[in-house]
């Protein structure tokens, strides 16, 4: 009995636990100074009196004293890098929806986070929503105007994702094949390089002292029989008498007397 009494004292705390986070409390607003703060900041940034390179391009106390103005004269709160954003992104919506005509009542969403302000909005060549994103404290986070595609745009855009998608993976899967078809080649290579190692090692062939010994005693011999017949032949007799003798060199001697 006690174990079903704790099993349901466990339930409605779990219950009342998950009522607790479901029933957080939202962010309280005044409509009305939304709307003019929404007017406010529209108006500045659909006259395109500033550019967000104006603004990237100063230094942080103008922004800061931008910022300031920008304060007063709207009352709403934002920072210099938000408003270049918001500036950039409405350049951007003007390439793809055209030019601004009109936009009709602001609609709120409250959270317990902050406010988003929504507009649908008109553009010459297409229909967008005007979005304003503001914190618990009334800061405007972010101004962006999101684009309405229809369905022939939304298919035709997903078939172009797809076939950049299918594009990148089929060229990278010929770049692989392509590398892994090279690797048959490492082999060879490897052993040519080792092949011209071995055959570039000088081979150590020294020659034998007797062989240079005996082709200088042949030397000394014709050496000597040249001699004789040139005495023999100053003198008018033979080389019969000459007795050839082989001749031996001997170091100098480096000792002087």
């Amino acid at each position: 009995m006690k174990k079903k009494i704790s099993l349901v004292v466990a339930v409605l705390v779990l219950v009342l636990g998950l009522a607790g986070c479901g029933n957080a409390k939202t962010v309280s607003y005044d409509k009305d100074t939304l709307i003019q703060s929404c007017d406010a900041v529209f108006d500045i940034i659909e006259s395109g009196s500033i550019t967000s390179d104006q603004i990237t391009e100063m230094s942080d106390w103008n922004q800061g004293y931008l910022m300031a103005q920008f304060e007063s004269q709207t009352g709403v709160q934002m920072e210099a890098d938000t408003f270049a954003t918001a500036l950039e992104g409405w350049k951007a919506s003007l390439e793809e929806c055209g030019d601004y005509e009109s936009h009709k009542d602001y609609e709120f969403e409250a959270s317990s986070t902050g406010v988003t302000v929504t507009a649908p909005a008109t553009f010459s060549d297409r229909s967008a929503d005007l979005e304003f994103v503001f914190d618990e404290n009334m800061t405007l986070e972010s101004f962006t105007v999101n684009a309405h595609y229809g369905m022939s745009e939304i298919l035709e855009k997903a078939g172009l994702n797809t076939l950049l998608g299918m594009g990148t993976v089929f060229v990278m899967l010929i770049f692989m094949s392509f590398i892994i078809s090279l690797i048959k080649y490492v082999p060879a290579l490897l052993n040519g390089t080792s092949k011209k190692k071995k055959e570039e090692a000088p081979k150590a062939a020294p020659a034998p002292a007797a062989a240079v010994e005996e082709a200088e005693e042949m030397d000394d011999t014709e050496l000597v029989a040249v001699i004789a017949a040139a005495i023999a032949a100053a003198e008018g007799t033979t080389t019969d008498g000459f007795v050839v003798r082989s001749i031996k060199r001997r170091k100098s001697n480096k000792w002087n007397a």
